[in-house]
């Protein structure tokens, strides 16, 4: 008999909640083979049993907390059936953004027939729309169904949805306001939130950039860049450079707060915020003072592909130093970011709108961004948070000197 403990899953996580069984009791598991599936604050995890046998009991149920360290499971003695998901390390989590396809896991159709290899995403995507797995044509050469595939056969006749509703449903009141509970994800958004914004002493000040240079050497350079480095040029380069020079000249801006000390952080982990259908992520662009622009495009890149396919890790998104939020591709012409988690500055970039502005002593049109440095005043002054914005706004409005440094 084996117990299924909630594992050590990173530092800053204690708990998560219980998103999905895959192993039902009386149904058999192999060792290696993933039984559950935990939601925590930043990714959810996929843990597996550490012995074949027959699922015994569930000690706890969908949408209940656990702890790290908790049983959650019983696994008894009992033949097994041919494990459909390949062999993972003992006490191994699988780690991913709301159940992300990282590895197969064999799941019974509607039917239960047959056995269908998809991803726990797939599975969930598939049940709430009420497609038959088995219907739905893969294309892994091995066979296996992920989200992408069940998106693609959306079209296709529904066959009667499981038994078990969504985690997350909705409740309609009275037709006139549909209750909806928030997922955890969001919860901790929300806690998170709320707690930069009571326990620091949050300023912002504002600026603006005449974007007329940059988007001029952008527009000279941008076919050359990508036939040299297959990536294209876009402008959280130039202000991420920008950031990280900021950052050397006023290292407050670069700090966070423990106790009655300020640690000053000699690193430059810029985290770029990347909307999801789950809500707000900010992974890291780690130490970004090393890396070109090729290289910064290139790793920007990789974390948005990251975080749509349902793949960022813990990793990913802690250790960061400074944070960098572009409300401009939603079309939002000014905001006041809130601070992410312990750091005490971030930048928030906004649309690109032509305006008058004085040039001199005339009048002409020009592209402007408003941009915005939310800070935390019992570490910066105004005079550090107003000198960091005005070099970032002179950085950008001169790109060659941003070219030359780096």
């Amino acid at each position: 008999m084996a117990e299924i403990i909630v594992p050590e899953l990173a530092e800053s996580i204690t708990e998560g909640t219980v998103a999905q069984w895959l192993k039902q009791p009386g149904e058999s598991v192999e060792k290696g083979e993933f039984i559950v599936e935990l939601e925590t604050d930043k990714v959810n995890v996929e843990i597996i049993s550490e012995e074949a046998g027959i699922v015994q009991e569930h000690l706890a149920a969908e949408g209940d907390t656990v702890q790290v360290g908790q049983v959650i499971a019983i696994v008894g003695s009992g033949s097994g059936a041919p494990a459909a998901a390949p062999s993972a390390p003992a006490a191994e989590a699988v780690q991913k953004v709301e159940a992300a396809p990282v590895a197969p896991a064999a799941t019974e159709d509607a039917s239960g027939s047959d056995r269908t290899i998809a991803s726990p995403a797939a599975r969930k995507l598939a049940r709430e729309k009420g497609i038959d797995l088995a219907a739905v044509s893969p294309v892994d050469p091995m066979g296996r169904v992920r989200v992408q595939d069940v998106e693609a056969h959306g079209t296709a006749p529904k066959a009667q949805p499981a038994a078990a509703a969504p985690k997350a449903a909705a409740v309609v009141e009275d037709g006139r306001v549909t209750r909806e509970k928030m997922t955890r994800r969001r919860q901790t958004i929300a806690k998170r939130l709320l707690e930069v914004k009571q326990s620091t002493a949050m300023l912002t000040t504002f600026n603006e950039i005449d974007m007329t240079n940059v988007m001029a050497l952008r527009s000279r350079k941008k076919d050359q860049f990508f036939e040299q480095n297959d990536v294209r040029l876009g402008f959280m380069s130039f202000f991420t450079k920008a950031v990280v020079a900021a950052l050397k000249k006023y290292p407050y801006v670069n700090a966070e707060i423990d106790g009655d000390e300020i640690i000053l952080k000699n690193f430059y982990d810029i985290g770029v915020a990347i909307s999801t259908d789950g809500g707000l992520v900010v992974p890291n662009v780690v130490d970004a003072d090393r890396k070109n622009f090729a290289e910064i495009e290139g790793t920007i890149v990789e974390l948005a592909k990251k975080a749509r396919d349902n793949k960022l890790t813990i990793a990913d998104m802690t250790g960061g130093s400074f944070t960098i939020t572009n409300g401009g591709v939603f079309g939002s012409l000014m905001s006041t970011p809130i601070m992410n988690g312990a750091q005490v500055g971030i930048l928030g970039m906004h649309t690109i709108q032509k305006r008058p502005v004085a040039i001199g002593d005339n009048v002409e049109i020009r592209p402007m961004m408003y941009v915005a440095l939310s800070y935390d005043h019992r570490v910066i002054d105004g005079k550090d948070s107003v000198g960091f914005l005005k070099m970032v706004k002179e950085l950008i409005e001169n790109p060659e000197d941003l070219l030359l440094g780096s």
